[in-house]
């Protein structure tokens, strides 16, 4: 249990006194009693201290007087007990003549956030927004980070703006990327997703603006809120424009850009991205290939769908159970039914892509289809 030097008194974390005979005497710890002086403790009064007192107390005399930031960050950084680090960080911010710096503030910071002791760095994160210390980039990137993990998107903002207000504290490729990030979580349904793509495009204005110079993880972002909200021509002069800022395209941006297509209706254009990706050794995700899948068979391109399905395959992913009865069905409708009972049957020999129930009710709906 670490321990809090206030106002010249030990205070344990559970807010009771633990001795009130220790005291501070011209900056160093003594102990004395009420009835004698601070140089002749009283033996029958006295208390061993703890290993955690005796760590703070060591730590409290290599501060020499006038110790700086630096030094107490330097205090701070050896510490590898987290309470015992903010019982040095109170301290010295009681000292006089002495001020936390964002320096500081973001080493304990990052000590806490090791530990996810979330209520101290709350209490952290208030003191630098009331104006505890200048803000710099590092600290309120940690902020920021902070706020995003625990999904707080509008105090992440606020930090967002603060740093934007203030002259010397630049934002960075970190700081936006964050936000990006932590904006498309609310990328749920079409609807709410459109409601935050103004924001997106504010923030892309703003990076522009500012100079910085996006990398392909920050434009995949932006391709995922226009494919989301099915701006698949925002999304792609995104992809063309990407050579632009030295970045290449991956895995995830041709996921993206693939799946929102076919949502868009826009089947082959979508198909033409998703057989680039291939050509180029990205593996799709098991959703693009199923949305591709769909997409082809609901085109009565069932060939297509097939060579795709059978792709899926190939790469350990099995699809799921509307993906088989979309392109099983379809085939059925297209009257090529002989097709649709090999194929569900072939399927079913290959181990581990389709168990029994799966199989039964997939058999269950060409019966039906062929009883209409």
């Amino acid at each position: 249990m670490g321990v809090l030097y206030q106002f010249g008194i030990i205070i344990t974390r559970t807010n009771k006194l633990r001795s009130p005979n220790f005291k501070f005497i011209n900056n160093s710890l003594s102990y004395c009693t009420s009835s004698s002086p601070p140089s002749h403790p009283s033996p029958q009064n006295h208390r061993s201290r703890t290993p955690l007192e005796k760590q703070f107390e060591s730590w409290i005399h290599k501060l020499k007087p006038g110790f700086t930031p630096q030094d107490v960050d330097d205090a701070l950084r050896n510490q590898s007990d987290p309470d015992l680090a903010l019982d040095i960080f109170r301290w010295t911010s009681n000292q006089r003549h002495y001020r936390h710096t964002d320096l500081t503030y973001y080493t304990m910071l990052r000590i806490l956030a090791s530990e996810n002791r979330f209520k101290q760095i709350e209490t952290l994160i208030a003191e630098v927004m009331a104006g505890a210390c200048s803000p710099s980039p590092p600290l309120f990137n940690t902020i920021i980070n902070h706020f995003c993990k625990r999904k707080l998107l509008g105090q992440a903002i606020d930090a967002f703006k603060k740093m934007q207000r203030d002259p010397n504290c630049k934002l960075t490729l970190q700081t936006y990327t964050m936000i990006l990030n932590s904006v498309l979580q609310k990328f749920t349904k079409l609807n709410v997703s459109c409601i935050y793509l103004h924001t997106v495009r504010s923030l892309v204005r703003q990076m522009k603006a500012t100079g910085i110079v996006p990398d392909t993880f920050t434009l995949n972002l932006v391709i995922k809120a226009y494919s989301k909200c099915l701006e698949m021509d925002e999304a792609i002069r995104v992809f063309k424009e990407m050579v632009l800022y030295g970045c290449e395209p991956d895995a995830y941006t041709y996921n993206y850009i693939s799946k929102g297509l076919c949502e868009k209706g826009r089947v082959s254009q979508g198909l033409k991205f998703f057989r680039e990706m291939r050509e180029k050794g990205f593996v799709p995700s098991s959703s693009a290939f199923m949305i591709v899948i769909c997409s082809l068979a609901l085109e009565r391109r069932f060939d297509e769908a097939i060579e795709v399905l059978f792709d899926m395959l190939g790469n350990s992913m099995v699809p799921d159970f509307l993906t088989y009865k979309t392109v099983l069905e379809g085939l059925g409708r297209e009257g090529r039914e002989k097709q649709a009972y090999e194929l569900l049957e072939e399927l079913k020999k290959k181990e581990g892509l389709m168990d029994l129930k799966t199989y039964s009710s997939l058999l269950n709906c060409l019966h039906l289809l062929d009883a209409e």
